[in-house]
Protein backbone atom coordinates (compact mmCIF):
# COMPACT_ATOMS: atom_id res chain seq x y z
CA UNK A 1 0.00 0.00 0.00
CA UNK A 2 1.24 3.47 -0.78
CA UNK A 3 2.83 5.46 1.96
CA UNK A 4 3.14 8.81 3.03
CA UNK A 5 6.04 10.85 4.54
CA UNK A 6 5.20 13.29 7.20
CA UNK A 7 5.63 16.10 5.02
CA UNK A 8 3.46 15.02 2.48
CA UNK A 9 0.82 14.17 5.18
CA UNK A 10 1.00 17.81 6.92
CA UNK A 11 0.39 19.31 3.37
CA UNK A 12 -2.69 16.78 2.86
CA UNK A 13 -3.95 17.84 5.92
CA UNK A 14 -3.47 21.51 5.22
CA UNK A 15 -4.72 21.48 1.66
CA UNK A 16 -8.03 19.91 3.35
CA UNK A 17 -8.23 21.85 6.02
CA UNK A 18 -8.11 25.26 3.63
CA UNK A 19 -10.56 23.31 1.28
CA UNK A 20 -14.56 23.41 1.97
CA UNK A 21 -14.18 19.14 1.71
CA UNK A 22 -15.98 17.69 4.90
CA UNK A 23 -13.65 16.13 7.46
CA UNK A 24 -14.51 12.61 6.10
CA UNK A 25 -13.23 13.77 2.86
CA UNK A 26 -9.38 12.91 1.62
CA UNK A 27 -7.36 13.52 -2.04
CA UNK A 28 -7.94 11.27 -4.39
CA UNK A 29 -5.29 10.08 -6.54
CA UNK A 30 -6.92 8.40 -9.74
CA UNK A 31 -5.81 7.46 -13.05
CA UNK A 32 -6.43 9.68 -15.36
CA UNK A 33 -9.08 8.79 -18.75
CA UNK A 34 -6.48 8.30 -21.00
CA UNK A 35 -4.41 6.13 -18.48
CA UNK A 36 -1.06 7.99 -19.08
CA UNK A 37 -1.18 9.49 -15.54
CA UNK A 38 -2.64 10.04 -12.14
CA UNK A 39 -4.56 13.19 -11.09
CA UNK A 40 -4.98 14.43 -7.58
CA UNK A 41 -8.30 16.41 -6.83
CA UNK A 42 -10.46 16.52 -3.54
CA UNK A 43 -13.11 14.06 -2.51
CA UNK A 44 -15.61 14.31 0.31
CA UNK A 45 -16.36 10.62 0.21
CA UNK A 46 -14.33 7.76 -1.64
CA UNK A 47 -15.49 6.15 -4.75
CA UNK A 48 -17.21 2.86 -3.84
CA UNK A 49 -13.80 0.88 -5.04
CA UNK A 50 -11.57 3.22 -3.85
CA UNK A 51 -8.47 1.84 -1.32
CA UNK A 52 -8.62 4.45 2.07
CA UNK A 53 -5.21 5.51 3.00
CA UNK A 54 -5.99 7.41 6.89
CA UNK A 55 -1.95 7.94 7.66
CA UNK A 56 -1.29 10.68 10.54
CA UNK A 57 -4.29 12.06 10.36
CA UNK A 58 -4.32 12.13 5.84
CA UNK A 59 -6.73 10.36 4.06
CA UNK A 60 -5.97 9.40 0.86
CA UNK A 61 -8.37 7.76 -1.53
CA UNK A 62 -6.84 5.74 -4.44
CA UNK A 63 -8.36 4.57 -7.16
CA UNK A 64 -8.02 0.92 -7.95
CA UNK A 65 -5.34 1.58 -10.96
CA UNK A 66 -3.66 3.93 -9.22
CA UNK A 67 -3.44 1.73 -5.96
CA UNK A 68 -1.83 -0.71 -8.04
CA UNK A 69 0.43 1.34 -9.38
CA UNK A 70 1.22 3.17 -6.26
CA UNK A 71 1.40 -0.10 -4.18
CA UNK A 72 4.86 -0.22 -2.88
CA UNK A 73 5.81 3.60 -3.68
CA UNK A 74 5.97 6.26 -1.30
CA UNK A 75 4.33 10.04 -1.69
CA UNK A 76 6.36 13.10 -0.73
CA UNK A 77 5.49 17.00 -1.17
CA UNK A 78 8.16 19.67 -0.92
CA UNK A 79 7.85 23.29 -2.76
CA UNK A 80 8.34 23.36 -6.41
CA UNK A 81 10.54 26.04 -7.81
CA UNK A 82 7.84 28.98 -7.87
CA UNK A 83 7.19 28.19 -3.92
CA UNK A 84 4.08 26.04 -5.07
CA UNK A 85 3.57 22.63 -3.26
CA UNK A 86 4.32 19.71 -5.60
CA UNK A 87 3.99 16.02 -5.10
CA UNK A 88 5.95 13.58 -6.25
CA UNK A 89 6.13 9.73 -5.86
CA UNK A 90 9.36 7.53 -4.73
CA UNK A 91 10.06 4.17 -4.05
CA UNK A 92 9.47 2.83 -0.61
CA UNK A 93 12.64 2.53 1.65
CA UNK A 94 13.02 -0.66 4.48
Amino acid sequence: MLTLTPTAATAIKGILGQSEVPEAGGLRIANDPTGANLELSLAAVPAEDDAVLDEAGARVFLDSRAAELLDDKTLDAAAGPDGSLQFGIGEQTA
